[in-house]
């Protein structure tokens, strides 16, 4: 049997999470002033990409093992030491900075060591929490990841953006080592509870035997799949615009990091109202509801900021487009949290977030280069697409993108709709079991 949430456990959750929202903030400074200081000395998107794609590169390699050894090793040391590595290499930048030696490709190097252990660290994290809280609050805490997400959005940009001019990297980085501290401190302080251990432990060969597992699992249930499929088909898309979203609004508003912050506020206040609401009302009862209601009106919100040229526009579009996703995520975690049995999520979370992590890193890989190469050529003064769609997007750097930029929301908008349509998707809570179900059967 699993083992059971105990009364104590949703304070501890609590302590985990608002640590976790602490050093949140802190990263988001500095993500926010990395872009900024990219963008500054390079003008391309393909810069940008990069370090997302260079992040998330690593992770994949080493996801296919990860979900073996989360569920065989202590969840909650793994979980310090990606906030540990994370420490380290920022001081590693400041360094570098302090000395002038700091370059671009010093961020993609980082990037993969931190996004590397950030895997260990987030599956042991998203493998806990059915542990931790009753399952009745899954999709709570599962809003409550949001709030902590876009919560952080509201604050760290626009003051990254004030201290970026006044203290630079120095003081933004010296903030994120703070706010660290306060992570890793908040889990010495609480118990997270492991699960019943089911394989063999210790034995090198059995975790590599045991890789495809996780991927056998969905394999067999067929909803589960088709779960991950349309998941994977919504966030190629998404991801490709977020690596398009920086120099999409810099270069439409010269540079303009003010309004860059505003955006991302705007975007964090979405966030967190969605969250909140959701954590209050607890979602629909059917969850592949919310799932696919919060990915076709996050494809409309993005298609109207797309087409938008000013912050009168940017701002309600990004706030309600931010408003669905802790709609659409809380939904998908519910259903495989209630799915899957917790001494098992390890390895399946580790598949579900290696195809998604492959498809963002598709995303980040391809958005600069199609960018950069064939939409900002083809939206220039005299480009082959300017009769087109010249009147509804402009002509220059911008325009390009944002044509980039609403072509992936439509699509989008359409994955969502077309979600609908396909039975053995829409009824995955009916025709696959809860774990808890199979326990007692």
């Amino acid at each position: 049997m699993p083992q059971q949430p105990n009364p104590a456990s949703m304070r501890n959750f609590m302590i985990v999470w608002l640590g976790q929202l602490v050093s949140t903030i802190g990263s988001s400074m500095t993500n926010f002033a990395i872009e900024i200081w990219a963008w500054q000395i390079t003008g391309q998107a393909t810069t940008i990409a990069l370090v997302g794609f260079f992040s998330l590169l690593p992770s994949i390699i080493i996801t296919p093992i990860s979900g073996a050894i989360v569920d065989r090793f202590n969840r909650k040391l793994l979980m310090m030491v990606g906030d540990t590595v994370a420490v380290f290499t920022t001081i590693i930048l400041l360094l570098l900075y302090l000395t002038n030696n700091l370059q671009i490709w010093h961020f993609y190097l980082t990037g993969a060591i931190v996004g590397t252990f950030n895997q260990f660290q987030s599956l042991a994290y998203s493998s806990s929490v059915s542990l931790m809280i009753p399952k009745k609050h899954y999709t709570r805490a599962s809003s409550l990841e949001f709030l902590s997400s876009y919560g952080s959005n509201i604050i760290a940009p626009a003051l990254a953006g004030y201290l970026y001019t006044i203290i630079g990297f120095l003081g933004i980085w010296l903030i994120d080592i703070f706010t660290f501290t306060i992570a890793i401190s908040s889990l010495l302080l609480v118990n997270i509870p492991q699960p019943p251990i089911t394989i063999e432990k210790e034995n090198v060969a059995n975790i590599w035997r045991d890789v495809a597992f996780g991927w056998r699992y969905i394999h067999k249930q067929k909803s589960l799949l088709a779960l991950l499929v349309v998941n994977l088909l919504f966030w190629l898309p998404h991801d490709i615009g977020n690596a398009l979203y920086t120099p999409m609004i810099l270069s439409r508003t010269n540079n303009n990091t003010v309004v860059l912050g505003s955006l991302a506020s705007a975007a964090g206040f979405g966030g967190v109202m969605g969250a909140i609401f959701l954590s209050t009302w607890g979602g629909f009862r059917r969850k592949i509801k919310g799932v696919l209601l919060g990915m076709t009106f996050a494809g409309f919100s993005k298609i109207i900021f797309g087409l938008g040229r000013t912050p009168w526009i940017w701002i309600p579009a990004q706030f309600c487009s931010s408003l669905n996703f802790p709609l659409n995520g809380s939904s998908d975690n519910a259903i495989w949290l209630a799915k899957v049995p917790p001494n098992m999520q390890g390895r399946v979370f580790a598949v579900r977030s290696l195809v998604l992590q492959i498809a963002s890193a598709l995303g980040y890989l391809i958005a600069g280069p199609f960018a950069d190469q064939i939409f900002t050529p083809a939206l220039q003064s005299g480009g082959v697409l300017v009769p087109i769609f010249g009147e509804l997007f402009g002509t220059g750097t911008g325009a390009g993108i944002s044509l980039f930029y609403v072509i992936c929301a439509v699509w989008m908008l359409i994955v969502g709709l077309l979600g609908f349509s396909v039975p053995i998707l829409r009824n995955v809570e009916t025709i696959v079991p809860d774990h808890d179900v199979e326990y007692t059967s």
